[in-house]
């Protein structure tokens, strides 16, 4: 891939950095007065070719993520609320489909088929139709559409971060030698932010709509209405792995995770990078929130999450269909008893001021006194394993959003003393987020044919000129030993 404009190879970490780059400049000029002076002054036209070509880019790609977002929480809404259930049965009564219609076909809006209308006619005209057809296929071949949703979401993601809280800055995209693999940890400290969490956030709320939502057709339906969200979460998760060279190579796979899990356990410290420690690397990330006005909307936009737990308690079994404030309130008291054992299974002997055999020996009796807790409560209640997985589910995405308060308003946790807990459950959270995107890694690592097929689809063209690519991909290596 070429740079526009420099003509110089570069791989996809330094295409999302120079994007990050210029998406917060363009957040930037949204925020001075300077535009809104030269939207005053211009014409019509030229206003236009303004729009187009700096900020209003970046606001139309950001509204198209918002839309997604806004889509599915409605949908969710719609879901753990029953109105989408109440209004087909209302319409089937009372003959009116139109609502009912409207509803079930943004699928085909969502699928990109209009989108890639104009992109298809260009082909068409430049090079004429089967030629067209052709160059289509390939780019889809080339995963091409995983690439430019990637790409969406670090436009996205820089520019709205630039708008809520400013501070843009020089990103360096490097200008060493890019055909080389990028270790996961790498990646995950670039992309986790950006990319991880937000398509994790999406998936949950696809696996929400799909457990509890309605539609008329079914399966077909949901399938239809949700296959382009579905595809959005997959390219945010696995797009850096699947255009990283070697990505699926066993023993590089193998490095990795030493690699990864040194990092995730290295303690932080004075003058230590994030590079080499997670500590260090989740402080950096919270550089950004530096004014009120950036935490109160911090605050605002973290609330989303507890719409989770309060849809869904209602919806086990074990309620009964009872739709009180105690149910909902006896939830937060089961997540207070969850991060209290959580801290108990957490505390090592170092720490611990009882002594450590005793320790090890009340964490064994707790794990399985909770074992054996879930067991009865499912054998003599109506509390379902369906219910537990529901249950986690939402206690997830609360716990999430405790944590983004926690991060918002640091000062006044540490006042608390409860800074350290914080870390510690944050460091579950990237744990668990690196476990759901490495594990697919691993399985298809476990396959020496998904690797081949990878280099060959990474670097058609230089197979097709006969070049080595594995001296390529063995770098300074490879030249040693020659």
């Amino acid at each position: 891939m070429n740079q526009v404009g420099k003509g110089r190879d570069v791989g996809l970490n330094q295409i999302a950095l120079f994007e990050g780059k210029v998406a917060g400049g363009n957040g930037e000029q949204v925020l001075s007065r300077d535009v809104y002076r030269l939207g005053q002054l211009f014409d019509f036209f030229r206003m236009l070719t303004f729009f187009f070509t700096t900020v209003g880019y970046y606001v139309c790609t950001m509204m198209t993520v918002l839309t997604v977002y806004i889509f599915l929480y409605g949908r969710v809404y719609l879901a753990l609320s029953g109105l989408d259930y109440s209004i087909s049965r209302q319409a089937r009564f009372l003959g009116n489909t139109a609502l009912d219609a409207a509803l079930n076909a943004q699928f085909l809006v969502q699928i990109g088929i209009f989108t890639a209308v104009p992109m298809i006619m260009g082909f068409i005209l430049e090079l004429g139709l089967m030629k067209a057809v052709f160059s289509f296929i390939t780019m889809q071949l080339q995963f091409c559409s995983v690439f430019f949703t990637f790409s969406l979401g670090t436009r996205t993601h820089y520019f709205g971060r630039t708008i809520l809280h400013g501070g843009a800055k020089y990103r360096a995209t490097g200008r060493g030698f890019v055909v080389r693999h990028i270790k996961f940890a790498e990646n995950y400290r670039l992309y986790s932010r950006s990319h991880f969490v937000k398509a994790l956030e999406v998936a949950l709320l696809l696996i929400v709509y799909i457990a509890y939502g309605y539609t008329k057709g079914g399966s077909s339906s949901f399938i239809l209405i949700t296959i382009s969200s579905w595809f959005l979460v997959m390219s945010w998760l696995f797009a850096p792995y699947i255009f990283n060279p070697s990505g699926f190579e066993w023993q590089k796979t193998v490095e990795d995770f030493d690699d990864w899990t040194n990092w995730l356990l290295y303690k932080g410290g004075v003058g230590v990078k994030g590079d080499n420690s997670w500590e260090s690397w989740w402080d950096e990330e919270q550089a950004h929130i530096q004014t009120f006005r950036g935490r109160i909307l911090e605050t605002i936009l973290s609330l989303r999450f507890l719409m989770f737990q309060y849809g869904i308690v209602y919806k086990l079994k074990i309620t009964d269909h009872n739709t009180s404030l105690a149910v909902y309130g006896f939830s937060w008291i089961v997540l207070f008893v969850m991060v209290l054992l959580f801290k108990l299974f957490t505390a090592t002997p170092r720490k611990s001021t009882a002594l450590p055999t005793f320790v090890r020996f009340l964490q064994g009796v707790l794990a399985i006194g909770i074992i054996a807790g879930i067991a009865l409560l499912i054998v003599l209640t109506s509390f379902t394993v369906a219910d537990l997985f529901a249950s986690a589910l939402a206690f997830i995405a609360t716990g999430w959003c405790v944590l983004c308060l926690a991060v918002t308003w640091k000062r006044v946790v540490k006042v608390l003393g409860l800074w350290d807990s914080v870390r510690e459950i944050a460091r579950m959270y990237d744990a668990g987020m690196g476990a759901i995107i490495f594990v697919p890694i691993v399985v298809f690592s476990w396959f020496p044919f998904v690797s081949t097929f990878q280099s060959r689809f990474l670097f058609n063209q230089a197979f097709s000129r006969g070049l080595e690519i594995s001296l390529i991909l063995a770098g300074n290596k490879a030249n040693q030993q020659i």
